[in-house]
């Protein structure tokens, strides 16, 4: 009956000052959240015996007990909070300690994915990066609003202010060059071969020394991000030789090419052949939209072993990719998706193969939009694409393109299974249209 905690199980109940902890035969302690407490909690359960300990996966206060414990040598389950909910009006944090650990010793808990450390440290550095990145595009919007204060509006000539030619153009402003025509000749010349004249007249400003000062103000701040950045850069790259460091190296394929990437290019030395030797030889970026950056951002949160999910329905359904069901007798109704970074990641890979002409996902995204709307075509799409990530890291199964024609002639053929169907049921024969009918 599961009335009583079993010994050798025990579960804590996290929180930012205090933490408590139950286990059988005791009654449940407090320990402070600083490294003395939490090494005098491992202490105590080495004390009772425990060999296996269970918490929630509260914010990012699981992380500092969870790695002490772990090396200790506890088997550490982090579970969600949502499946283990006490009964109401019996919520305290010494009682939901007891619930849990006595949910745990009957093995009624189910533990969340967590990777292993060096995947841990990989999914740092490139959350660190992600958010640099961010940062810095406020500050590009800082430089933009200073330009529009000193009314150059450089800005909505060219394309990006961030780019090479704004950037050389923006540090010769802030040196004090004044003249329109010096300042033009930083640009790339293929702009100005289309547009010269509107160059020059965007560069025309009103010098006001302390709307310089906001343009200055923003140009270092977005230059100290991209520092940050090639910081996060150089620690993703120690990480993957520390992953890869045991590992056979894998070899790009003869003729296979790195799908170019235009914008916050990893400046990682060989990134595809670092992944491709983390995968054990897996080729992500051969399923559309995928490129070496978004593979390297899958690979931080996912790691390189999918097998944790028995399926690639359990796959999407943990990405939040998948549709929600929640009956009681005759009522239905969907919850609300659980989001995901890995989720996040592949929705903003279709954008990259939403305008495709050669490509049979592509070509699916469009006809569901077309149907449904934009929101629900990317999520049908990102979980396809998910369902062929786990195919290829799990299955071994590697993506072949097939193309806009052999997808079309699919869509075709299903129609018309449908159409002669639905024909039948109602009595009538479905026949093609030929020259010697239309007689």
């Amino acid at each position: 009956m599961i009335d009583k905690i079993h010994p050798g199980f025990a579960a804590i109940d996290l929180g930012a000052e205090k933490i408590f902890v139950a286990v059988a035969d005791a009654p449940v302690r407090s320990f402070g959240t600083f490294t003395s407490e939490i090494r005098l909690l491992g202490e105590w359960l080495q004390e009772h015996k425990v060999h296996s300990v269970a918490m929630e996966a509260t914010g990012v206060l699981w992380i500092n007990p969870h790695d002490f414990l772990q090396a200790k040598g506890f088997k550490v389950t982090l579970f969600h909070g949502g499946h283990a909910r006490n009964l109401p009006g019996r919520k305290t944090d010494v009682q939901d300690s007891q619930w849990h650990a006595m949910l745990h010793s009957h093995g009624l808990l189910q533990p969340c994915f967590v990777p292993e450390e060096e995947i841990r440290k990989l999914r740092t550095f490139c959350r660190l990066r992600d958010d640099n990145i961010e940062i810095a595009a406020a500050h590009i919007q800082h430089m933009q609003r200073a330009l529009d204060l000193l009314n150059v509006r450089v800005h909505t000539v060219i394309s990006q202010i961030h780019g090479a030619s704004g950037m050389r153009m923006i540090e010769a402003i802030l040196a004090g060059e004044r003249n329109p025509r010096v300042l033009a000749a930083l640009c790339d010349r293929r702009i100005l071969a289309k547009k010269e004249k509107e160059v020059l007249a965007s560069l025309e400003g009103n010098w006001q020394e302390h709307h310089l000062f906001a343009l200055q103000q923003g140009y270092d701040a977005y230059q100290f991000y991209q520092k940050q950045v090639l910081a996060c850069d150089a620690q993703i790259e120690k990480t993957f030789e520390a992953i890869n460091a045991n590992k056979p190296e894998k070899k790009r394929p003869e003729g296979r090419k790195v799908k170019a990437a235009r914008h916050n290019v990893p400046l990682v030395g060989n990134l595809y052949e670092k992944l491709h030797t983390a995968c054990g030889g897996s080729d992500l970026q051969m399923i559309p939209g995928i490129g070496t950056t978004t593979w390297m951002k899958l690979t931080a949160e996912l790691g390189t072993d999918l097998s944790h999910w028995q399926s690639e329905k359990h796959f999407t359904a943990w990405a939040g990719l998948s549709p929600g069901r929640n009956q009681s007798g005759k009522r239905s109704r969907r919850p609300a998706r659980r989001k995901t970074r890995a989720g996040q990641i592949f929705r903003e890979a279709v954008l990259g193969i939403a305008r495709s002409t050669d490509c049979a996902l592509g070509d699916f995204y469009r006809r569901v939009k077309g149907r449904r709307g934009a929101p629900v075509a990317i999520v049908a799409t990102a979980r396809k694409m998910a369902e062929m990530y786990w195919r290829v890291m799990v299955k071994g199964v590697e993506y072949v393109e097939q193309g806009l024609e052999a997808y079309a002639k699919r869509i075709r053929e299903q129609k018309e299974r449908f159409l002669k169907k639905t024909a039948a049921q109602m009595g009538f024969v479905l026949q093609p249209i030929t020259p010697a009918n239309v007689a």
